[in-house]
């Protein structure tokens, strides 16, 4: 049995999560699961369901919700009665919150003797069993009573997460992560002093010191007080220009590194919560131990639409697997920030100079370089990578793969090592791969991720609103970390300001971007990546609306055969723009478009119509 109460509360047995209905019933397993084999008594049971005043049956609502849970649990569970009240034992159960805090032990301790490679490794792994808010639905008066300690346990794990990348000098890749937690946590101290750190190391001094003088406002304005110590041993040392603050305020170099060979992990930052992917999450978790055991192919794909969340489920799984990869997690960027392809003579390199191979430019190939010796080089480039990963337990992601065909030359260096694959496209190449096909969120984790962002109390407020929203970003998580940042920002406007501002479908990819996230942005390379015609028709497609809808309907659209068309339709589903979505009675497939590829299309510029006119078009 699996228990989780670091996210909505959850019962899972063999994979499959066991159905509970009602807040009550979550409420009295999640009691149960926090008093870690202590007897839960019937008074905090009453208040933990009703708060203050309870009803005059609540014994025998108690009794029912217990009854129900020996049912639904089975028995591998056992809930006994223990006067003054219940008592929960299931020895061998898994419960998160339990691996949570044996991970973060495990971390702090090696972080103590810094041993810091394997300390954020162990924090990284802890904070993955967060899949959002914790006891996110039981009652309120059990989320008001647990949750505040629970969120200062991940905080503190997520700080020290923080200062072991630090140590391993993984400051410029911190920062994006920091800047975002000190605009949610404004006054946690630490945190800013760990920003200012990383800034300075960036060679942003300035900017560190303004983050100083920003928390010194905050905090005397709202709470009357100056920076503690350790922020104030922070400014001391960015004013001094030393290398860099350590733990508790003491100057250090900016790198440190535990005696003896370091494992290379160049994986971005990744915060320990990603919503709404559980199932995706397994499978990989899964398939990534089935990879090293021998037991599955070696290369992993994830796919879906720009925005869907590709590189944030790899990543978070890359995290969670670091034991299962001793040797080291390698991260490589398969696209330039325009979309376009990297040749795999660049990459290649990446990937070799973060193995530690001291290669020169003049051993890549240069952009101009004739076709035959650019060959050859990258051949010795990729002879070169393969020596150096023989016989290592590694995990490689490369992320935002366009082209199958510029995957041979790095899969061909990577022999014997586990690649997890990131594309918007099948990738139908790489022979033997499991494919994760992403999908958009659904409602439920819609709002999830929005009240990550935002808090749930202020979406809590305005349901109506909050509703119109998420149905305006159609569960794309890149449309809902846009619109969750905004309000971030913004903590003076009402859901209902930026929801009216979305409502009119000519200015909603205008109101989706901010921060250099961009909905339209992260779309048009899927675009550039078609065939013309497959352009053209997806420009003159556009009015077809979210519906489903068959290829001879589309044909009639576009004014040419059904054939023609369904070649059209399923070059927009290689390219990650329309989705099948089933098939009728003949076997015929149905497609669909996301709102937002819509909207997309409606702004691009009109297309002259490709192919032969209809009959009656002539």
């Amino acid at each position: 049995m699996d228990f989780r109460v670091l996210g909505p509360v959850e019962a899972h047995r063999g994979g499959l999560q066991i159905p509970l209905s009602g807040s009550k019933v979550h409420t009295v397993l999640a009691a149960l699961l926090l008093a870690k084999g202590r007897v839960v008594s019937d008074s905090r049971l009453n208040f933990l369901l009703w708060g203050w005043e309870p009803p005059a049956t609540s014994g025998a609502q108690i009794y029912t919700y217990m009854s129900r849970l020996r049912k639904l649990l089975g028995d591998e569970v056992r809930i006994e009665r223990r006067p003054p009240g219940y008592l929960l034992q299931a020895p061998d159960s898994a419960v998160d919150l339990l691996e949570f805090e044996r991970l973060d032990r495990l971390g702090r301790a090696a972080l103590a003797q810094r041993r810091h490679q394997e300390a954020g490794a162990l924090l990284a792994e802890a904070l993955g069993h967060w899949r959002g808010t914790a006891l996110a639905n039981v009652t309120e008066h059990l989320a008001d009573a647990e949750l505040p300690q629970l969120e200062e346990a991940r905080m503190h794990t997520l700080e020290n997460r923080i200062e072991a990348d630090l140590a391993l000098g993984r400051h410029e890749q911190l920062t994006a992560e920091l800047t975002g937690l000190v605009a949610q946590h404004p006054l946690r101290e630490k945190l800013r002093a760990q920003l200012m750190t990383a800034l300075y190391r960036s060679g942003r001094q300035s900017d560190a010191l303004q983050s100083f003088y920003e928390g010194r406002g905050l905090l005397a304005d709202q709470l009357g007080i100056d920076p503690g110590e350790a922020l104030g041993a922070t400014y001391a040392a960015v004013l001094k220009g030393t290398r860099g603050p350590g733990p508790g305020g003491a100057t250090r170099p900016a790198r440190q590194e535990p005696a003896g060979p370091v494992a290379p992990s160049t994986l971005p930052a990744f915060a320990g919560q990603l919503v709404g992917r559980d199932a995706e999450i397994r499978t990989l978790r899964t398939q990534l131990a089935e990879s090293v055991a021998g037991r599955g192919p070696r290369h992993l794909l994830v796919t879906g639409m720009a925005g869907v969340g590709k590189t944030a489920l790899a990543v978070h799984v890359a995290h969670a697997a670091a034991g299962d990869f001793p040797d080291g997690r390698l991260f490589a960027e398969l696209s330039e920030a325009n979309g376009r392809p990297r040749g795999p003579g660049g990459v290649l390199a990446t990937l070799l100079r973060d193995l530690g191979e001291p290669l020169e430019e003049s051993d890549t190939t240069p952009p101009d370089a004739a076709e035959q010796d650019g060959r050859r080089r990258c051949e010795d480039l990729v002879r070169l990578l393969r020596a150096r990963t023989a016989g290592r337990q590694l995990l490689v992601v490369l992320d935002g793969a366009a082209e199958g065909r510029l995957l041979d030359p790095l899969l061909a260096g990577l022999q014997g090592v586990v690649v997890l694959i990131t594309g918007r496209t099948r990738l139908t190449q790489v022979i033997g791969a499991r494919t994760t096909a992403l999908s958009p969120l659904g409602a439920p984790a819609s709002l999830d991720l929005l009240a990550a962002i935002t808090g749930r109390a202020r979406l809590s407020a305005e349901p109506d609103a909050t509703h119109e929203l998420l149905g305006y970003c159609d569960g794309l998580p890149l449309a809902l970390r846009i619109a969750g940042s905004r309000l971030l920002a913004r903590p003076f406007w009402p859901v209902a300001r930026l929801a009216q501002r979305m409502a009119a479908p000519e200015n909603r990819l205008r109101e989706l971007s901010y921060g250099g996230m961009d909905v339209g942005a992260a779309l048009l390379p899927s675009l550039h990546a078609l065939p013309s015609p497959a352009r053209s028709a997806l420009v003159r497609l556009a009015g077809m609306g979210a519906e489903p809808f068959p290829a001879h309907r589309a044909a009639g659209a576009l004014g040419t055969t059904e054939a023609t068309a369904e070649q059209w339709l399923e070059q927009l589903v290689d390219g990650a723009l329309l989705d099948l979505c089933g098939v009728d009675l003949m076997g015929r497939p149905f497609y669909r478009f996301h709102e937002l590829v819509l909207l997309f299309a409606a702004g691009l510029p009109a297309a002259p119509r490709t192919g032969p006119r209809s009959p009656a078009a002539r």
